[in-house]
């Protein structure tokens, strides 16, 4: 089968970031080629594509199936993409995949006629047997993990698929199918990997972990390392980036990884992202001497009622020593928030960007609670009539959507931008961050320059 894999553009006049390599369809490309299928990517982000020029490429190429991914930021973009890629070819049948999608999937057949099946949650098992229906020219009926479109126009949603438990069955990401070109920024191209899928937690506001579930499935270090020795070899690259929702959950696999980097001796530099509750100082000194530079933690808020209300389950004590011990170890910290989760206020708010001055990170990420199909924030944000913005090209988490009897869009909007405009305009954080250098202290040097010309006439700290 011909299969063409596609990352939809971001909406205009969105909060985005420089293009990412999409890991979701470097799997899904590896294991349909596997299975001797011919696969091609068209990354729209990468390639700078709008939906004429897309229209233009996928004429261009003669696929059996188009598979497009969505976030719920990508989501309506995705659809269009569909819609175009079903009119250059009326034949190919069309999958919609993804985080959004996953919890999303018989509203997305009601609103995008020329969609033809949605693959829900993990998907490489579900694509690759939808793959010999097609071939085969069978029903999709018993499906695990999909919802169709019946040749009668019924919507018809098959059982959810068993996780897949052995992840080391699966092939390394297909990185030959992307213009990794487009990914080298500042002399390097970051590769993603993961160590693992799902979390043992269950924060109100991630889809991430409905996703990929409640349990924790690993690989095996020497699975992991052996990617990572792969790309080092292929593509000379040696800075790399875990995607893992909360990297030290097994903390002895932690270290079995981090033994396994040493024992290789390779020389290769990588970050992460974990939870402040699941470190020890004894194990970020090994992740540091294994080339670790930096953290993600989830700081998430200031305020500890907050945290109850997230179902975030750390203590503000935690998040301080967790800082300090990577601090001491020499590791750099990035730190994660939330702003306007229900519940919140502005004087809880303000007690968040408190609480990040004095933890003193490396860089930051004030985000703004967005409600995701398929979390309890969304749920309860719709049920008490709160949601004020649904077009989800609204989604991207620098937008408020949704406003409470405590707080407004405009006062989430201003305190998200004092917060970031404060944070980066301290002089000792700029000195601090040219004087490091490398990927992370350009970067946030950059993010300086950028707030210093839109914010000049407000206060700083």
């Amino acid at each position: 089968m011909k299969v063409t894999l596609v990352n939809p553009p971001y909406p205009q006049n969105v909060h985005s970031h420089p293009p990412f390599i999409p890991l979701g369809i470097a799997y899904l490309g590896a294991v349909a080629e596997r299975e001797g299928h011919e696969v091609n990517v068209i990354d729209c982000q990468a390639e700078r594509l709008d939906y004429t020029t897309f229209g233009q490429k996928i004429s261009q190429v003669n696929p059996d199936i188009v598979g497009v991914t969505a976030t719920t930021l990508l989501y309506n973009s995705a659809k269009k993409i569909i819609t175009t890629a079903k009119e250059a070819h009326p034949n190919a049948v069309t999958m919609l995949g993804g985080s959004h999608a996953s919890f999303w999937d018989e509203n997305a057949l009601k609103e995008c006629p020329s969609l033809d099946v949605v693959v829900r949650r993990e998907g490489e098992m579900t694509f690759l047997e939808l793959l010999g229906k097609i071939k085969n020219k069978q029903s999709f009926n018993g499906v695990l993990g999909s919802t169709f479109r019946a040749s009668d126009g019924t919507i018809i949603r098959n059982l959810d698929r068993p996780f897949i438990e052995k992840l080391d069955e699966l092939p390394f990401p297909a990185y030959h199918l992307l213009p990794l070109d487009a990914f080298h920024r500042m002399g390097k191209t970051i590769f993603p990997l993961t160590t693992s899928r799902g979390c043992v937690y269950w924060c109100d506001f991630c889809s991430t972990v409905r996703m990929f579930g409640r349990g924790y499935r690993m690989r095996s270090p020497r699975n992991v390392v052996d990617e990572m020795e792969k790309l080092y070899n292929t593509y000379g690259e040696s800075q790399f980036t875990f995607y893992d929702d909360a990297f030290t959950v097994n903390q002895e696999h932690v270290v079995k990884l981090c033994e396994e980097l040493k024992a290789r001796k390779l020389n290769v530099n990588w970050d992460c992202e974990t939870r402040v509750d699941m470190i020890s100082r004894d194990l970020l000194q090994t992740m540091r001497d294994a080339g670790c530079m930096a953290v993600w933690f989830g700081v998430e808020s200031g305020s500890q009622a907050i945290l109850g209300k997230m179902n975030k389950k750390i203590k503000l004590d935690q998040t301080k020593e967790a800082f300090k011990m990577a601090r001491q170890v020499g590791l750099m910290t990035i730190a994660s928030t939330v702003i306007g989760f229900p519940g919140e206020t502005e004087e809880t708010a303000w007690e968040t960007i408190r609480f990040i001055k004095k933890l003193n990170p490396d860089d930051i990420g004030f985000y703004v609670a967005t409600p995701y199909p398929g979390t309890p924030m969304y749920e309860e944000v719709k049920q008490k009539g709160w949601l004020r913005i649904t077009d989800f090209d609204k989604y991207d988490t620098a937008t408020p959507t949704f406003e409470t009897p405590w707080m407004s869009m405009d006062k989430i909007r201003e305190i998200r931008y004092k917060a970031h405009q404060q944070f980066y305009l301290r002089p000792s954080y700029v000195l601090r961050m040219m004087l490091r250098g490398g990927t992370y202290g350009i970067s946030a040097v950059k993010t300086s320059g950028a707030y210093l010309l839109r914010t000049l006439h407000m206060k700083t700290w």
